[in-house]
């Protein structure tokens, strides 16, 4: 396992940081996870115009969901959501970043 690996482990299994969640891929079975959640506000560029939205994006490692999908369900607390565009993996394909919308 290299440095960062190690690194991200720890960090998703800081209790500050990470947080258990409910992964459930489409038509599959429920899987316990750990999640970092990021719930930032996002602004965007149209034309001439900026936009503000909320955003809710959560990082799950690639060790724990190999391949998550749009329409892929998590849930945290009770709160579920749906990851509603293609995910994007980080520089070292360790971590995927998930867009989310309430379910």
């Amino acid at each position: 396992m290299t440095a960062v690996a190690m690194a991200l482990d720890a960090l998703f299994a800081d209790g500050n940081i990470g947080v258990d969640a409910v992964y459930t891929a489409d038509g599959g079975a429920p899987v316990l996870v750990r999640v970092v959640t990021r719930r930032a506000d996002d602004i965007a560029g149209f034309g001439d115009a900026r936009i503000w939205s909320e955003t809710t994006r959560f990082d799950l490692r690639v060790a724990e969901v190999a391949n998550p999908r749009p329409g892929d369900r998590i849930e945290i607390d009770g709160e579920a959501f749906l990851i509603q565009s293609e995910p994007v993996r980080d520089r070292d394909r360790l971590v995927w970043t998930v867009d989310l919308r309430p379910a």
